[in-house]
């Protein structure tokens, strides 16, 4: 397997005097066979600025970094799949931090990409190309005339035409999961935020945060026009928005209201669920989905990444024993990254804390951050690693009425679940 580079330029090639390696964590490590997959259609292949490749020279037998003017290559994976490894690199200027991506190990094998990275979900209801630009143009300025005055339409018309944001497509497309963000304040600083970051973080949040507190009539509005058929899911909390149930308020009474006018889909909410009190009146109010976002089940590494302000891990897992408690869906929108992830206390805890609150569904999300700035940033590591692969085949093993998944899944018994509990607020 050849290691792929980039020049100066960002076109990329395999060198043929180098076999390719991977990174987990800090370690420089040999790709397996069994870690490859052919590059997934809607992967997108990417220069790593301010670095050089590692590899093993196949003259010599020995690992260095590659000569001349080149950089590393990564590859963003597309959703329904999990990275194992990211690249093997070092960086030319460690000052230097890389755009906020996910990246993966690639090579180039048999005259094809592949990846170090493993199937974990149905990559099809998420494939970009599913997302028809023209007809996304037209909805957009159908429901710009249809609701001139609603500025949550205003503003999530930029979501979906300039950043491209796939939610926010669902939206005017009446598809899949439709967005509703709410918020403009968060109570945590998360380290990887990628809609608002400190001026001296060093990072260039690529979306740009939402300014106003939406009326309630605002949000209804939305939602009303999204739960128009069985399947489809409205959300709350997105990457244009701080934390949702800091506005619990509008939630609460915007929910009311919709269930008064329909029963049709489910009303979803991703949230850090440190606000236990406002995450139960959410529930309350008639909540079907809860996907809570984390990075690990240890408070020291919790803490460094997410910043908390006013709540603990604690916090979040009595929301998630609330809610479950309560007949929703919960899941962990669960941000991953190779040589972290992996490690024996890391995987031990997270086991745990998926039983202590009867989660249904674990949503491996690749983490996009700067490796090194990431690696610093946390506690180091008190085991073993014991690999992204074991690591998933443990999951499966000790937790097998949990779903792996990329994104929310709707069991049939939901259906069910849902009845019930809007019967039990009407």
């Amino acid at each position: 397997m050849n290691l792929v580079y980039a020049d100066l330029d960002g076109n990329v090639f395999d060198h043929p005097d180098f076999v390719a390696l991977g990174r987990n964590g800090e370690m420089v490590t040999d790709i397996m066979e069994d870690e490859l997959i052919r590059l997934p259609e809607g992967a997108t292949m990417v220069s790593l600025p301010f670095t050089k490749p590692i590899g093993l020279n196949t003259r010599t037998g020995e690992m260095q970094v590659v000569p001349g003017e080149v950089q590393a290559v990564g590859a963003l994976l597309p959703q329904g799949f999990t990275r194992l490894l990211i690249p093997s690199y070092v960086k030319s200027d460690a000052s230097k931090l890389l755009p906020l991506f996910g990246y993966t190990a690639v090579v180039w094998k048999d005259g094809e990409f592949f990846v170090a990275a493993h199937p974990t979900d149905d990559p099809e209801p998420w494939n970009p190309r599913n997302c028809d630009t023209d007809e996304l143009e037209v909805k957009v300025q159908q429901f710009m005339e249809q609701y001139s005055e609603n500025r949550l339409f205003q503003h999530l018309s930029k979501c979906a035409l300039e950043y491209e944001c796939l939610t926010a497509s669902n939206t005017f497309l009446n598809r899949l999961e439709g967005s509703v963000p709410v918020s403009f304040s968060c109570n945590a600083g998360c380290f990887g935020c990628i809609s608002e970051q400190p001026d001296d973080s060093g990072f260039l949040a690529p979306q740009t945060r939402m300014n106003f507190k939406p009326t309630v009539d605002e949000v209804v509005q939305v939602m009303l026009q999204h739960l128009k058929t069985p399947d489809n899911i409205v959300s709350f909390g997105q990457g244009c928005e701080g934390e949702p149930s800091t506005q619990a308020p509008t939630i609460i009474a915007a929910i009311k209201r919709v269930r008064e006018q329909t029963d049709m889909g489910y009303i979803n909410i991703n949230t850090n669920a440190g606000l236990t009190d406002h995450i139960r009146g959410i529930v309350d109010a008639g909540l079907n989905l809860m996907r809570v976002s984390t990075i690990s089940a240890l408070d020291g590494h919790y803490n460094a990444y997410y910043k908390p302000r006013g709540y603990t891990l604690k916090n979040v897992e009595k929301s998630l024993r609330y809610a479950a408690d309560h007949g929703v869906l919960t899941s962990i929108n669960y941000l991953i990254f190779p040589g972290v992830t992996d490690r024996e206390e890391e995987i031990e805890a997270m086991v745990e804390f998926v039983r202590r609150t009867d989660l249904k569904l674990i949503q491996l999300r690749n983490l996009n951050i700067d490796p090194e700035s990431y690696l610093n940033l946390i506690p180091k590591a008190q085991s073993d690693l014991l690999g992204m692969k074991q690591m998933l085949e443990i999951f499966e093993q000790e937790l097998p009425d949990v779903v792996l998944g990329s994104y929310t899944h709707i069991p049939e018994s939901l259906q069910h679940r849902k009845n019930l509990h809007q019967s039990s607020h009407s």
